[in-house]
């Protein structure tokens, strides 16, 4: 019987003083590589820092936020399983952190590395395998600042893969790259899941959505609107729906795009 990767069961959420979650499910096995598409204020930025454990849910019974079947867990722990690449990851780093560091810092879920924190030959090592791996080697010295988005998303998922994670969480993965950065790291994130790493992308880009993404889950006003195969959830009217918004999806090598519908007929 295959686990879950999560599984969220009516769950009450807030984020500050705002409700975000009220008897929300939703659940996700693992291996089942899955998208959560929701446009702004969906509940996106929440459930992110529910599967975090950045926030907790209201306790009541019935309810839980179980993460590979358990509810309670040790943040470094969870790194070692879930592997997490965010905006506000990338926002909050700090920027004079050396590149070799950045990765470094995932060991011990930590921003940049501090003194107190042991490595050996074999963590640097792994390290300087990652950012081969993924083409950021020749940065290593680089501080965080001085580099790219698309350098900077890369080094974060370095942090996020030193620890070997069955699976990895992305928050809007190419958010402010350009199309050749953009390209460049779906293509990784290909690889990860052809590898066999199980990924889950929050995103309200229909663009960035891989072909091996299998589940795709609409997320609108805190509440799953729709779940299913990408065929039957990736539709003109499903989406249209969901953004409030007339649109037309067509399909090309695996990837699905929206454009404006044609609204002459009237049938908006």
């Amino acid at each position: 019987m295959k686990q879950d990767l999560f599984d969220i069961r009516n769950v009450t959420a807030y984020n500050g003083p705002t409700c975000v979650f009220r008897n929300f499910s939703l659940t996700v096995e693992d291996g089942c590589n899955t998208v959560i598409l929701g446009p702004n204020g969906s509940g996106k930025t929440t459930l992110m820092k529910l599967l975090s454990c950045e926030l907790y849910p209201v306790y009541s019974e019935g309810s839980h936020v179980r993460i590979f079947g358990r509810e309670r867990w040790n943040v470094e722990q969870l790194r070692t399983r879930l592997g997490i690449v965010s905006h506000d990851l990338q926002k909050n780093y700090l920027s004079g952190a050396r590149g070799i560091n950045v990765v470094l810092s995932g060991f011990y879920a930590s921003i940049d590395t501090w003194r107190h924190q042991q490595f050996r030959a074999g963590d640097i090592e792994k390290a300087e395998s990652v950012m081969e791996q993924l083409g950021i080697g020749h940065l290593a010295n680089r501080e965080f600042g001085t580099m790219s988005t698309g350098e900077q998303r890369r080094f974060l998922l370095g942090r996020a893969l030193v620890n070997d994670p069955d699976a990895l969480l992305f928050d809007e993965p190419t958010t402010g790259m350009d199309l050749r950065a953009s390209f460049i790291y779906l293509e990784i994130l290909r690889k990860l899941m052809q590898s066999g790493k199980t990924v889950v992308l929050v995103t309200h880009h229909i663009s960035e959505i891989p072909p091996e993404i299998c589940k795709v889950v609409l997320l609108k006003e805190g509440q799953v609107a729709a779940s299913g195969g990408k065929r039957d959830i990736l539709t003109s009217g499903l989406l249209s729906a969901l953004f409030d918004y007339p649109m037309d999806v067509v399909s090309a090598n695996g990837y699905y795009q929206v454009f404006p519908a044609d609204t002459a007929s009237g049938t908006w």
